[in-house]
């Protein structure tokens, strides 16, 4: 992909679909609608199919030949193709990993407005999906941003670690009393 807008476009149509479509099946919160909650449905697709990019970019170059990163970001960051395939860590790859992290939590920032907006049972599922997938970003930095040799991944025991605190976070109290760390 030449530019982020076609890379996003690529991932709204594999993702962030899944996000409109799941919409009828959660169900909306009363005193909100479908319309309200489009686009934080939208944004967790994105902000899921960008984690999967950003924690997959030597495991594409090696065994798919492919590299999603935009080329713009890339020649931004002085980061070329040759150096993604050869796997060869950087500061200038560490540079542009820390910036695509960044753009991939502003989209889990967005999808974190429409947990509230999702019918009371289907908040949990949405919200630990949202906790453990942004987790992923976590280890990438963990890793020391090295997602051309190591890959992230969040074991099943820390996912299921991440359910109260999940739980928590959509309750009604988690706005007055947040977990330390959240906004």
């Amino acid at each position: 992909y030449d530019t982020f807008e076609e890379l996003h476009l690529y991932c709204y149509r594999v993702a962030g679909t899944v996000g409109l479509m799941s919409m009828p099946v959660f169900g909306c919160a009363p005193g909100y609608t479908e319309a309200e909650a489009k686009e934080p449905a939208l944004s967790l697709g994105v902000a899921f199919q960008l984690t999967n990019i950003l924690r997959d970019v030597g495991e594409d170059a090696v065994k798919r030949g492919r590299v999603y990163l935009p080329r713009e970001d890339m020649e931004k960051f002085g980061v070329t193709e040759e150096q993604i395939f050869a796997r060869r860590v950087d500061d200038n790859y560490v540079a542009l990993m820390k910036y695509q992290i960044e753009r991939a939590r502003m989209y889990y920032d967005r999808a974190l407005r429409g947990v509230p907006m999702l019918s009371e049972y289907s908040r949990l599922p949405v919200q630990s999906s949202l906790d453990c997938y942004g987790k992923i970003l976590d280890k990438i930095e963990k890793n020391g941003y090295d997602s051309l040799n190591q890959r992230a991944y969040v074991s099943k025991w820390e996912k299921l670690a991440e359910i109260p605190f999940s739980w928590y976070r959509t309750l009604d109290i988690a706005k007055i009393l947040p977990l330390p760390g959240d906004k």
